[in-house]
Formats: C-alpha cells, sequence, structure tokens
C-alpha cells in the first residue's frame, strides 16, 4: 500500500475560542521557525496589513449589538481580501512561511454560527471573494468557561466578542470541533490546556514536518 505523505505546509493558521491560547502559540511557533533558519511572516486577522487593520477596530471593539452577523461577514470579509491581497500573496510569492492569527475558519464561526444560513452565506462570500485555505490549521482547544475567563482577564479594548457570553465561547467550541472533523486533512486539534510549552512543542513537532 502506498502511503501519501502530507502536503507542505507554507501558510499556517492558527483558530480557537478567546483565551484559548492561540496567539502565544502562533508567536511561540514563529520565533521557534526563526531560530532553525525559516524565513516567517507572522499576520493576524482581523488585520494584517494597513486597511484591514482599520476594520479591526471596527469589529473587535464596541457593544455587542454594533453589527449584525450579516454585516460582520462583509467587514471581515474585506479585511481577509486585502490582507490576502498586501501580506499574505506577497509573503507565498516570495517564498516565506506565513503564520496567521485566525483566517476564515473564525468566520465560519463566529459569524456562521449566529443564524440560520450564515454559514453558507460565509462560504459563499468566501469562495467567491478569497478562494484560498490554509495549508495547515493548528486548532487549540480549550474549555470555553476557562478561555473565557482568560480573555476577559486580559482587558485590552477588543473584547466584544467575549461580551457575548459563555453560550457564545461553548458553541463556538463545539463548532471548532466540527470544522475538525469536516476538514481532517487540514485541520490539527492540539490540547491548550497543557503548559505553554508543552502546547509550543507540540505545536511544533506537527508543523515542522510539513515545512521541509
Amino acid at each position: 500500500m502506498t502511503v501519501t505523505a502530507p502536503a507542505p505546509a507554507r501558510f499556517v493558521s492558527f483558530e480557537g475560542i478567546d483565551g484559548s491560547g492561540k496567539s502565544t502559540q502562533a508567536r511561540r511557533l514563529a520565533d521557534s521557525l526563526r531560530e532553525k533558519g525559516f524565513d516567517v511572516v507572522l499576520t493576524r486577522e482581523p488585520g494584517g496589513s494597513p486597511g484591514a487593520e482599520e476594520i479591526r477596530s471596527l469589529v473587535l471593539e464596541g457593544a455587542p449589538d454594533r453589527w449584525s452577523a450579516e454585516t460582520e461577514i462583509l467587514l471581515f470579509t474585506a479585511a481577509r481580501r486585502d490582507h490576502l491581497e498586501r501580506t499574505i500573496r506577497p509573503a507565498l510569492a516570495a517564498g516565506k512561511i506565513v503564520i496567521c492569527d485566525r483566517f476564515a475558519d473564525s468566520t465560519r464561526m463566529y459569524q456562521g454560527l449566529r443564524g440560520a444560513g450564515l454559514r453558507a452565506q460565509v462560504d459563499a462570500l468566501h469562495n467567491l471573494m478569497i478562494g484560498v485555505e490554509p495549508d495547515l490549521t493548528v486548532l487549540v482547544d480549550m474549555d470555553p468557561e476557562t478561555g473565557l475567563s482568560r480573555a476577559l482577564g486580559r482587558n485590552g479594548g477588543e473584547e466584544r466578542f467575549e461580551t457575548f457570553g459563555a453560550a457564545l465561547q461553548a458553541d463556538m467550541r463545539a463548532g471548532f470541533l466540527d470544522l475538525a472533523r469536516e476538514y481532517p486533512s487540514r485541520i490539527v486539534k492540539v490540547d491548550g490546556a497543557q503548559p505553554i510549552d508543552a502546547v509550543a512543542a507540540t505545536v511544533l513537532a506537527i508543523v515542522e514536518p510539513r515545512l521541509r
């Protein structure tokens, strides 16, 4: 029997609920790979380009009811398109590794699960305007109550989605786990309840072989 090796992963995303530690792990991975000689671009969503960063402040700050889920889908997709054009594609074309803190899976969850038919709208708009997925997605899994407590404790001024409460975080976690089952060749789940160093070592062991 012939075993097919996993495809190379030059575009890696991190996903998870708020407070899961995915941003820390994205940064740790970028630092580890740079120490090993890889040319790495660490970026984030929403954001990652000047225009997308402006949209970030619109969607992550303010009251929970500031935007409808439908409007958020449009805003996040606009930010992602600018990010793709100005940061991700140029970096990949230059032979760099792109590590992104969140990508389209977050929109599938945070907006797509908030109303009937919204996931289909997210996917349709993504196919029309974005058209790419990460080569590999690391899902940092975390208990929703623990993650929410961590996220609210940051007091960073971007807690609009955290203020939706624990029920949304629980729905998001379940949704992310469903996504991992939907895309098993792309999404790898990592236990975020481990010590930070242990999570980082697990992530590096998953990602590094896919870069060579």
